[in-house]
């Protein structure tokens, strides 16, 4: 016990040294984005007391546990005070990622709502918004999420402004829209994030996304930016094959049975997830001029009891095996983790902004402080390996596909076990032979490979 509780003790203190370092560390970069030390100060204060343990977190809040007088501080750096939150939001972004870098590191682009109770603030309307679980009256941002193996956070967001709402110019004029900010779509909005993302030089192999974003159009921008993706489509999008354009729906139901494969997706209160995964070649419609066409798929996620199929449009610029688009998909949960973390932790969804520039502000500072305690966490975790205070875990079950890595090790072979479409994972080495020599890396990757034109029995 003694033991146990110096390991928790020396984890304790580790933590928060990364906590510290980390946080002087993005403060020092950002440093220049303030026309003034006060605000300066003021945002380093800003971020530390969104992560105190507070009931509610806005600017009367915040200010009792900084011990300041009033709250008119905070109020003045999210309204008027000389900030420039845009280069402010690009320093994070790019200290974010380069702290948790990683070549196969995933964007993934998602938006949140957060309900209001009046439409005098910027961006609030009555649209649709999933953590409302439907139409209710709502700011929606989409956001951009940075996911490598070491960790992730969200690097970038952008307010979504209505066709009605940004063409309003009284509520426009009220809230201090800047002139230059039209409407834009959720996909469009995301196209643009990814530029910036590529601007600033942060490394990020795949792109993923939900149904919203799963159209030509970003697509078509995430290939002109060199970005893999892995986006999830509607059952009723339709894809070129051979022989003409078909539903994802119609190509799933010629999968021949032996071309399902059973992988495990993570682990729940239930025990371990698992579904049946297929790959279906496919044409990529979304090559710009100048561009390879590159290895397109669609990939078919099955329930296993149920039956009910997902359906994912995949395109990558070299060969990949069916584990690592799983692997995407599964990562894209990640930014999901960010949101609850954001909105529970760092007050995301708690600021009672109205302007513009409020808004802007307080996000950043959000965004700020989540960079940290990834970065923070991240730097924990190879700190107490690496000196042996806690064992390393295994994988663990934080996102809701659960594991940190949801396909089968890329050494492993992969055997059926006699049971159509089920798969097991297969780490002994090949046996030889009848002329002593093992089979060739490819043989064992045929149950990775796209399903052919032949195997699918298209109709000629």
């Amino acid at each position: 016990m003694t033991t146990y509780q110096e390991q928790v003790a020396a984890q304790a203190t580790i933590a928060e040294q990364a906590w510290m370092t980390a946080l002087g560390a993005v403060t020092e970069e950002i440093a220049d984005c303030f026309g003034r030390r006060e605000p300066r100060a003021l945002a380093r204060e800003m971020c530390e007391a969104m992560l105190m343990e507070l009931d509610t977190r806005n600017c009367w809040t915040l200010a009792e546990a900084l011990g300041h007088c009033g709250p008119h501080r905070l109020q003045h750096f999210l309204s008027r005070a000389s900030v420039d939150h845009d280069l402010a939001r690009d320093r994070i972004a790019a200290w974010t990622a380069g702290e948790l870098a990683d070549p196969d590191a995933v964007l993934i682009v998602d938006e949140t709502g957060d309900e209001k109770s009046s439409t005098d603030c910027v961006g609030a309307a009555h649209q649709y918004s999933g953590a409302l679980g439907g139409l209710g009256l709502c700011q929606v941002a989409v956001h951009l999420t940075f996911a490598s193996r070491t960790g992730h956070a969200p690097i970038d967001r952008a307010l979504y402004l209505g066709r009605e709402w940004a063409a309003d110019e009284e509520r426009r004029l009220l809230t201090h829209v800047p002139d230059d900010i039209e409407f834009a779509t959720k996909p469009q909005q995301a196209a643009v994030m990814l530029q910036r993302a590529r601007d600033l030089g942060i490394q990020a192999r795949w792109l993923a996304g939900d149904e919203v974003y799963g159209g030509r159009e970003l697509r078509q921008a995430a290939r002109a930016l060199a970005f893999d993706y892995a986006l999830a489509v509607r059952t009723d999008h339709r894809v070129d094959t051979a022989v003409g354009r078909l539903t994802v729906t119609d190509l799933a139901a010629r999968v021949p049975k032996k071309s399902w494969m059973r992988l495990r997706t993570g682990h729940g209160l239930k025990g371990d997830r698992h579904y049946d995964w297929a790959v279906l070649g496919i044409r990529p419609d979304d090559t710009p001029d100048g561009h390879r066409p590159g290895h397109a798929a669609v990939l078919v996620r099955r329930h296993r009891y149920t039956r009910e199929l997902s359906f994912y449009r995949c395109r990558s610029a070299a060969p990949v095996t069916r584990a690592d688009l799983v692997d995407v998909v599964c990562r894209r949960w990640r930014v999901e983790e960010d949101f609850q973390m954001a909105k529970g932790v760092c007050g995301l969804d708690q600021g009672q902004t109205t302007c513009w520039n409020s808004w802007m502000r307080w996000t950043l500072i959000s965004m700020l402080a989540a960079g940290v305690l990834a970065v923070a966490r991240a730097r924990t975790t190879t700190a107490t390996t690496s000196s042996e205070l806690v064992r390393p875990a295994a994988a663990n079950s934080s996102d809701s596909c659960g594991s940190q890595s949801c396909a089968p090790d890329a050494n492993a072979t992969t055997s059926c076990t006699g049971q159509p479409g089920v798969a097991t994972t297969n780490t002994k080495p090949p046996k030889p032979t009848a002329d002593g020599t093992t089979s060739p890396p490819q043989q064992r990757l045929d149950q990775h490979r796209c399903i052919t034109d032949q195997e699918l029995q298209l109709p000629c």
